[in-house]
Order: C-alpha cells, then structure tokens, then sequence
C-alpha cells in the first residue's frame, strides 16, 4: 500500500500546540515551585508580588518587538531562540527566595523571552496554513496552554514535595531543551511553491536574480487607526483579564470567601483549565466548519463565536458569587472560562483573517494589551478587596466578592459588543 504522507503543515502545528503546552507548563511551575519556597522561609505578602509580578514586566516589554522580529527575521528562528533563553535560565538560576535581585532579574528575561513565542506562533501559523483551516489550528495551539496549567496544578505541588521547588526549574529546563530539539530538527521554513494558498507574508521579489526575498514596509499607521485592530485588542485585554483574575484570586476565593481548602478540593482545581481545552478546540473545529461549508461567512463566523463565548462568560461570572459551595463554584469558574476560550476562535484567530502577512505584529500589538490586562486586573482586584476587608473586617461576604466578578463580566459583555460592530473577516492589509 501507499505510504500516506503527513501533511508538514500539521507536525507544524502540533510543534507549536507543545511549545505553549511546555512554556505554560514553566509559568505554573515557576508560581508553585516559588511560593513554596517563599512559605517556608517566611517570606511577606508584597516581596511575593514583586516576584510573582516581574515576569509580566518583561513579558509586556516583547509582545510588540516579538512580533518585529519575527517579522523582519523569520518567526522559526527567533521562536527557538528565545525558547533557548528562557529554557537556559531555568536550569541555571537558583530558586532562592533570599536572592532577590538574581530572581528579579531572571523573571525579566524569561518574561522577555516567552514574550516574543506568540508573535512568532502568529507568524508561523500564517505562513504555513491555509484560511479554511486557521480557526482549528490557532485553537489547537493556543489550547496547549490550558492542557499545561492543568498539568503543572495536578503534578508539580507533588514535585515539590517531593524533590524540593529547584526541581520544577530542572524539569521546566529539560522540558523547554527538548523541544528546541525537536523544533530544531523537524520545523523548517514553508516551501511557498508547494503551498501558494497558505502563503501569506507579503514579499517582493529582487530585480537581481538569486537575491532572497525582502519583507514589504510594515503599515504601522493603517494598523494603529484600524478599527477591527482595535476590536481585536479590545477583546484580548478582556479574555486576558478575567483569565488572570480567575488564576490568581479564585484559589482566594476559595479559602476566604467560601472558607475552603484547597487541598480538600484535589483534582478538581484543574477542571476549569480541562474546560478551556476542550471548548479552545470545540471552537476552532466548529469555525472552520461553518467557513468551508459556507454556512456563514468568515466575518459572521467570527462574531458569532466572539459574542456567543463572552456573553455566557459573563453570564458565568455574575452567577459565581451566588454559590456557596465549591462544586458551584467549580461549575461557574469551567463555563466562564471555558466559554471564553470557545470565544477565541473568533477574536484570536482574526489576527491571521485581516493581516495574514503581519499576523505577527498584530498579535505583538493586542496581547501588550492582553498583558496590561493581567498586571491591572491582579492589582485592582488586591485593591478592591483590601477596601472591603476594611470595610466589612472580613472577605467571608458574597457581597465582598461580587465587584471581583462581576467588572469582568461587564468588560466581557461590552468587548463582544464592540467586537460585533467593529470586526471584519477579510483581509485589509495587503
């Protein structure tokens, strides 16, 4: 019989779907491995926090330099680099809670490396994979996120019990080494001949023969006074704040608003991050459906997934604090992340419909602001709840919590309209 070949395309994306599977894996990581180490020693509140904080700092600081770089150099090799450098650090650097400035420092660089993988994900993607099967393949890579944060919440606090918190690093190092490995060996540059639907980066050719091709002027204004840029943006800052809100207050949630141990819980603290796997693909699979069948056009595809996943995100999140019980808890953290994820198939993959060729740099643009959503929403929700603790003398109040989820919601519920009105599915930059 004939031997069926795999399509490269496809090995491209399942290399792509374990690099943010192993890098999402070293984010989780880093939190257990150092808030362990910090517990033990004593370490206050605010010195975790500027830890904690500092990878972000770096991680902001790239997004849109990343997405230059890959542009202008090449998405394939600058996403190995930069895997080198965050890979390196972890195996080098000590997990010492007393060496602040060595830690510092370290968070920096490795938010500054991991924040040039997506740009270049975005870059690699619309190069190497046709329009009807975008919606899948930026689902199923983006999904590898979810799949490692609930790997590294169901693995690693055993880890380091076991073998101490420097383990997580050396595991995170090995981890990120071999897939440069694999990465190395089997990623390769598209073969624009072979594959002229999935072309996308805009290219002149060179009056002189055999001179390589040179990239074509980035159109920074048109972009930055683009609306449905901008509904992009606007959505990736809202699916980014709930998301980091949900990570990093629910475990508080638990323990102070429902009085809860975590620990009591087991496995099912993972269980949102399962949700969000499960619906990133759901989505992709049912986009591409929609487009190839001509059931709807790419435009309507996309807003339709946008604003059925934020709306029932939103539902989730104002229906939260009426629980009192974790299983209900449980249940409305999964929907609303879960839907949120599902709503990924239409703002997330949209970079790749309107700016195929500079997919990458639209990306760099909206996860900065993804980014800043993080480091507000977690700061802000510290906030409101010290004014409440001050105000009530405790946080064991449904009504403490209630600002907490529902500013998400709202954000969610206006980020979908924006997204309706402003969004497009075709291409508007040549």
């Amino acid at each position: 019989m004939e031997r069926v070949k795999f399509p490269k395309r496809y090995l491209i994306v399942v290399l792509t779907f374990l690099c943010t599977n192993v890098f999402y894996i070293e984010r989780m990581g880093f939190s257990i491995a150092y808030s362990a180490a910090a517990n033990a020693i004593g370490i206050n509140q605010s010195s975790k926090g500027l830890i904690l904080s500092t990878f972000y700092y770096g991680y902001v600081l790239s997004q849109i330099p990343g997405g230059w770089a890959a542009q202008s150099l090449g998405g394939r090799r600058i996403l190995l680099l930069a895997f080198l450098l965050w890979s390196s650090i972890c195996a080098l650097v000590p997990m010492d809670p007393n060496q602040v400035v060595i830690l510092v420092i370290s968070r920096l660089l490795v938010g500054a490396a991991q924040g040039f993988i997506f740009p270049c994900i975005h870059t690699i993607l619309a190069q190497w994979v046709p329009a009807h099967e975008r919606s899948r393949s930026v689902s199923l890579t983006t999904s590898g996120m979810y799949l490692g944060a609930a790997a590294a919440m169901l693995l690693l606090p055993g880890l380091v019990k076991r073998q101490g918190p420097q383990s997580v690093f050396l595991v995170e190092a090995a981890l990120g080494i071999t897939w440069c490995i694999l990465w190395f060996k089997f990623a390769s540059d598209p073969p624009y001949s072979d594959n002229p639907k999935a072309r996308a980066l805009p290219i002149t050719k060179s009056k002189e023969k055999g001179n390589l091709p040179h990239l074509s002027k980035i159109p920074w204004r048109k972009m930055m006074f683009s609306l449905p840029v901008w509904a992009i943006v606007v959505n990736n800052f809202t699916f980014h704040y709930a998301l980091y809100v949900l990570m990093n207050w629910l475990p508080t949630y638990f323990e102070l608003g429902l009085q809860l141990s975590l620990q009591e819980m087991g496995s099912s603290k993972m269980l949102p991050y399962l949700n969000m796997f499960i619906f990133s693909n759901m989505g992709g699979v049912v986009a591409d459906h929609l487009i190839t069948r001509r059931i709807l056009s790419i435009t309507q595809t996309r807003k339709l997934l946008n604003t059925v996943g934020f709306v029932i995100s939103a539902l989730a999140l104002f229906s939260l604090p009426l629980f009192k019980t974790s299983s209900g808890t449980v249940l409305c953290s999964s929907v609303s992340l879960g839907f949120l994820a599902l709503g990924r198939a239409g703002f997330a993959v949209n970079h790749l419909d309107i700016a195929p060729g500079y997919a990458g740099i639209v990306m760099g643009v909206s996860n900065t602001a993804g980014t800043l959503a993080g480091i507000i929403g977690v700061g802000l929700t510290g906030r409101i709840l010290e004014i409440a603790k001050v105000t009530d003398g405790h946080l064991s109040s449904p009504e403490s919590w209630k600002p907490v989820f529902f500013i998400p919601a709202y954000l969610c519920i206006s980020s979908s309209l924006i997204f309706l009105i402003f969004s497009r599915g075709e291409r508007i930059f040549e």
